[in-house]
């Protein structure tokens, strides 16, 4: 093998790297944020049929503040409507980078063989 295929190959081998990178980076992202949305469902199932007066304890970055049920609520709802365009966000950005790794993949002739 001449040293241009040898150096090819690297930066092949070296782009496929990143590729699976990104997509795990933004798989592990993705995670983070389902749990975080599933936290979100838990408070507001356990906080919805208490009366709006009653006292809750929220932490809002790392300090505990008193509000209401009915004060929280809404805000909880929002974020959780954001958390969930995020998450809409990152799976159309995982599946786009995606078919990038498959038509690199196609482009170059890449087979990917799973070694034990």
């Amino acid at each position: 093998m001449s040293s241009q295929t040898v150096s090819a190959k690297k930066q092949q081998g070296s782009q496929y790297n990143n590729y699976k990178n990104s997509l795990q980076q933004i798989a592990q992202k993705i995670g983070e944020i389902e749990q975080e949305s599933e936290e979100h469902k838990l408070v507001l199932d356990t906080l919805t049929p208490l009366d709006g007066q009653r006292k809750c304890f929220r932490l809002i970055n790392g300090v505990l503040v008193e509000k209401t049920v009915e004060d929280v609520i809404p805000l909880l709802k929002t974020n959780a409507e954001g958390l969930k365009k995020v998450l809409e966000d990152l799976v159309k950005t995982y599946k786009a980078k995606e078919g990038e790794l498959e038509k690199w993949k196609k482009k170059n002739n890449i087979q990917v063989v799973q070694t034990a």
